[in-house]
């Protein structure tokens, strides 16, 4: 089983971008230990290095569906900004959604339509009436059906019905695709602030690392101005 998850900074600061790529190796990690694979399908850089604006993420192994669930809704990457000191702000917010990154197509041969004989009525003179000219046709794997009497020969109208059906039949992959494009450009705009399903923070500095970051402190510290 597989999963695609859209993670979105939406129109936030360039924070969020930064949280973004904290939460997505969050969840890498997450995802390794339980045994689930995961692949950065498509990404979008922000303007920052090593930050995204956007990440499709696609989860693959038993229980994806439901690890991605524990992955969906208002992220938040808790942390001060590493761009503008003294921020007040620490709460930086993402989204991740489910979506469809692609849309089966729908393969498409005569052997599937069901072609009938059947009179239609309006004007056409008394051969039309008295013989099964016209034609109705169904695509079984659809259901979509077209009834066409146009002409006089049973044959041309059921070379019209197949071509109609595969004309319908295109338009609505064609459709399907379009509005799986515009769900996932729909996402960005659903970062709702607050409330988040999910809060994750940067690991404690850990023994060897603690007398580093007191050095770099108190370089800073050296250095800044009186």
């Amino acid at each position: 089983m597989s999963v695609h998850l859209l993670m979105s900074a939406g129109r936030g600061p360039r924070e969020c971008a930064w949280a973004l790529a904290h939460l997505l190796r969050r969840l890498e990690a997450d995802a390794t230990r339980r045994n689930l694979t995961t692949r950065r399908v498509e990404s979008v850089p922000g303007d920052r290095p090593d930050t995204y604006r956007s990440v499709m993420v696609r989860i693959l192994g038993a229980g994806a569906e439901a690890f991605a669930a524990s992955w969906t809704g208002t992220l938040c990457w808790r942390a001060p900004s590493p761009y503008r000191a003294g921020h007040g702000r620490r709460n930086w917010y993402v989204t991740a959604r489910p979506c469809q990154l692609d849309t089966a197509t729908t393969t498409f041969a005569e052997a599937d339509v069901d072609v009938v004989a059947c009179r239609t009525g309006g004007p056409g003179g008394q051969h039309r009436n008295k013989a099964s000219t016209a034609v109705r046709a169904t695509h079984r794997p659809s259901g979509i059906v077209v009834v066409v009497d146009t002409e006089r020969q049973f044959s041309l109208n059921r070379r019209i019905a197949v071509q109609l059906l595969r004309q319908r039949i295109e338009r609505r992959d064609e459709a399907a695709r379009g509005a799986a494009v515009t769900a996932r450009w729909r996402v960005h705009d659903e970062l709702v602030r607050g409330d988040p399903t999910r809060v994750e923070r940067p690991e404690p500095p850990g023994p060897q690392t603690a007398p580093r970051l007191r050095a770099r402190r108190r370089q800073r510290q050296s250095t800044a101005p009186r």
